[in-house]
């Protein structure tokens, strides 16, 4: 018998079933759904699809350790997230093919969202320790007014495809440090990762029920029952608006405290005084993070009309130059889409913007083959009504369209009813403040292509969502106020 590769014996490391009570087991009904390698569809695992009573089950779980969990030492939940850090850094090469094998991504990307998810358990972990309340002498004189941050209570999370890792611990590494217990359902697409951190926080010390996994393949049928249980308090999602907003209407009967993180269609703002090639090297970084499939990514290029056809020249050349294939071979820079659904959008969207007179300088195919791969393309002469600069693309198409004053692009970056985050490209320094001040998003990146960072706020505005995660703002969406009036 032959020796299993790298690959098998990653996969044969990760748990399959629901992580419940800090017991693995499999789904009641005993059924599983297929995870699927997106550069080969090729099935990896078969992982246990949960139903309605798994779900409540892993609720009551959730309220079951909240009072106790509420109540462990802050230090101690601190300690466990320290160690839970410490295990994704030295477990990055192996936590980075899994990624790669169920979201496709290439393996240096994979590596860098695995430190990503990491800063958010070392910053937490430091957190724990800082939750503060108040006290004061009444205004009158006659008593003390004393504030006090407690948990919010059982949280469910729902995390996207996109980044399986980074997405789960962005609201686990928070919501352990403030005390809180949660039900997590990653996406049916990419469970691994979520089963794989599950194991590592248990073998860090997480005690049972805390943190709780259901994978499943219908996560709408699963979802709402814990949406309208009483003990649930907290909701929050990642994903897009349209689910985002139907879970928005399911927590309301309940009243529940819920932060939405949903899509975006950042604007890339290049002013003529920008430094071209920066500008490049930002859009590059901008556009292309994970295949162009990120919240996160640049979906509207507007470029001053004396820099554009530069621009958009040395932007295809970049793009062309780009190595596309399996995300676990050495040389891969750019992986496959998702599924076939999401290569559908982008194809589909890229053809709109034909119709209506864009102009193809690269790319601009599906490709054919094994895999939901897609050429990385440049569109250049963009109309105003094309579909991609209203719709979020999802994918390695950048539409590059003009503008000839600061007023102008403003109001172009601001016309969408998204508000996640923008980039703007200048080097005047009042400049960069107008339009970061003038831009409707939660985030700016000047002169920068990336904005994620485990120590700031992340999260947008109008159709982008509320709430934010990381940073010192990201354990209040875990905390709620009491304040206690006392006489003396």
């Amino acid at each position: 018998m032959s020796e299993p590769n790298e690959e098998q014996t990653v996969l044969q490391s990760v748990p399959t079933g629901l992580f419940i009570a800090g017991r693995w087991r499999a789904a009641a009904a005993a059924q599983t759904f297929t995870v699927e390698d997106p550069a080969t569809q090729q099935p990896l695992l078969e992982v246990a699809d949960a139903r309605v009573d798994d779900a409540l089950e892993a609720l009551a779980a959730a309220w079951e350790a909240q009072s106790r969990w509420a109540a462990h030492p802050p230090r101690e939940r601190g300690e466990i997230l320290r160690r839970a850090y410490e295990q994704l850094i030295a477990r990055q090469d192996e936590l980075a093919l899994l990624m790669t094998l169920e979201m496709g991504k290439a393996l240096s990307e994979s590596k860098a969202e695995i430190t990503y998810a990491a800063e958010f358990f070392r910053w937490f972990s430091e957190e724990a320790v800082r939750i503060h309340g108040r006290y004061m002498t009444n205004a009158t004189g006659s008593g003390r007014v004393i504030t006090m941050r407690q948990p919010v209570g059982p949280c469910v999370f729902v995390t996207p495809w996109n980044f399986p890792a980074a997405m789960g611990a962005r609201k686990i590494a928070p919501a352990i440090a403030a005390g809180c217990t949660m039900v997590v359902k990653p996406a049916h697409q990419t469970p691994l990762s979520m089963l794989a951190l599950a194991q590592i926080l248990e073998r860090c010390g997480l005690p049972a029920g805390v943190l709780n996994v259901i994978t499943s393949s219908r996560s709408g049928e699963v979802i709402e029952p814990l949406l309208k249980d009483g003990r649930t308090r907290k909701l929050s999602f990642t994903g897009s608006t349209q689910v985002g907003r139907k879970l928005i209407e399911q927590s309301a009967s309940k009243v529940l405290r819920v932060s939405m993180e949903l899509g975006g269609n950042a604007p890339f703002l290049v002013f003529a005084d920008a430094d071209l090639d920066a500008a490049v090297d930002g859009a590059m970084v901008a556009k292309m993070r994970n295949v162009g499939e990120a919240c996160t990514a640049a979906n509207r290029f507007y470029v001053h009309e004396s820099l554009a056809p530069q621009f958009a020249a040395q932007l295809a050349q970049r793009m062309r130059e780009l190595k596309v294939g399996r995300g676990t071979e050495p040389d891969t820079q750019v992986g496959p889409l998702i599924d076939g659904s999401q290569r559908g959008k982008v194809q589909e969207l890229l053809q709109d913007a034909l119709d209506a007179g864009a102009k193809v300088l690269t790319g601009g195919n599906a490709m054919r083959g094994a895999g939901y791969f897609f050429e990385p393309t440049v569109l250049s002469e963009v109309p105003p009504g094309a579909r991609m600069l209203a719709e979020e693309i999802f994918g390695p198409v950048a539409p590059v369209a003009t503008f000839s004053s600061e007023e102008q692009a403003l109001e172009a970056a601001n016309s969408s009813e998204y508000g996640l985050v923008a980039y703007l490209y200048t080097r005047d320094l009042a400049r960069a403040f107008r339009v970061a001040e003038g831009l409707e998003t939660g985030m700016v990146g000047v002169n920068q292509g990336m904005v994620s960072n485990a120590a700031a706020p992340f999260g947008g505005v109008k159709q982008s969502g509320f709430g934010r995660e990381g940073g010192f703002e990201g354990i209040d969406e875990y905390l709620q106020t009491k304040y206690v009036a006392l006489a003396l």
